[in-house]
This record gives C-alpha cells, sequence and structure tokens, in this order.
C-alpha cells in the first residue's frame, strides 16, 4: 500500500525548479494551448522553444544558452505561468528530485487527519 504524503508544499514561486538541469515536457496539447498563449504558431513554437527528449520520446523546452533555466524563464517570472505544462504544475508534490528541498522555497503545510 502505498504511503500517503503527510504534506502538500505550496509553491514560493521561487523558481528553483525552473533552474534546475533536465526535461520539462511538453505534449502536444500543451505545445497548442503555449503557442496560442504566445501568439504563435505551432509549428514556430516548436522549431524555437523545444528540443527531443533526452530519452527520445517527445519534446521538452529548451534551456536559455549557456544556462540549466527553462527558456521561459525571465528574471524570477515564468513566461507561460499560466500555460504552464503539467509537469511544472505538479513539482513538488507529484513530483520532485533529489535534494529539491535544499533548492525549493515550497512551504509544507500538513494534510488534515495526517498530522
Amino acid at each position: 500500500m502505498p504511503i500517503k504524503p503527510r504534506f502538500h508544499y505550496v509553491c514560493q514561486r521561487c523558481t528553483a525548479c525552473c533552474k534546475w538541469a533536465g526535461d520539462v515536457r511538453v505534449e502536444d496539447e500543451e505545445i497548442t494551448k503555449i503557442a496560442a498563449f504566445l501568439g504563435i504558431e505551432e509549428n514556430v513554437f516548436v522549431q524555437d522553444y523545444t528540443r527531443i527528449r533526452a530519452d527520445r520520446t517527445g519534446l521538452s523546452l529548451i534551456d536559455h544558452e549557456n544556462s540549466t533555466a527553462c527558456i521561459m524563464l525571465e528574471g524570477d517570472k515564468c513566461r507561460i505561468h499560466e500555460v504552464k505544462p503539467e509537469q511544472c504544475k505538479g513539482f513538488p508534490n507529484v513530483w520532485n528530485f533529489p535534494g529539491w528541498e535544499k533548492e525549493c522555497e515550497a512551504i509544507a503545510v500538513p494534510i488534515k487527519g495526517e498530522a
């Protein structure tokens, strides 16, 4: 039986996850939403803002040049926050990376009945 989480982490938009190396997966329906939000054609979005994932199973957002920061990070804000990929929405509650607690400023809120 899976262990129930004791906390729900509330994002403080510190952008640590946006600067972590790795793949930010974008699925077809997300590409459609993001391209529309940016006001560009889907093929332009794919060409200018994505790359083939490391595991070669789809597309990921590219990083800023000479950085591990997501291309959609502008200063301390996500350029596509309103339509960000599900992967981004899920951090750190659905997925996270080793040592994320040392980088991320999310606030742990006890889940009722679990504290």
